[in-house]
């Protein structure tokens, strides 16, 4: 499987909030950060934890992709994200568009930094 093609399950992984079918695809040692930033969500655990108390706040959050391309070990999506209503009774969230870098070792990925 091409990283392309790994990129693109991994949104559908995120898009069914299918936590164990997205690391699976992802380095024991993945993170999740701001383009040349802090990271947001350290290690498979971190990951999961972040995304499972995200998707408990928005459950119909969805990212589709809109543009993406494969550059060596990176992909590049520029995703359109909504999330819909909140759970918790916070403020809406409009629809936003994200450029998210996917980058792989070995197959799977190893970061994911999002440029917003």
């Amino acid at each position: 499987m091409s990283n392309l093609e790994t990129a693109e399950r991994m949104i559908a992984f995120y898009n069914a909030q299918d936590l164990d079918g997205y690391l699976s695809l992802m380095t024991d040692d993945a993170a999740e950060a701001t383009y040349r930033g802090a990271v947001v969500r350290d290690g498979q655990e971190g990951i999961r934890s972040g995304l499972a108390a995200a998707f408990k706040v928005w459950p119909q959050n969805k990212a589709e992709i809109r543009e993406k391309q494969e550059v060596g070990d990176y992909v590049i999506f520029r995703e359109h994200v909504t999330r819909g209503p909140s759970t918790d009774g916070s403020a809406p969230v409009e629809p936003f568009d994200v450029v998210a870098i996917y980058s792989f070792e070995g197959g799977k990925c190893s970061r994911v930094e999002f440029v917003r």
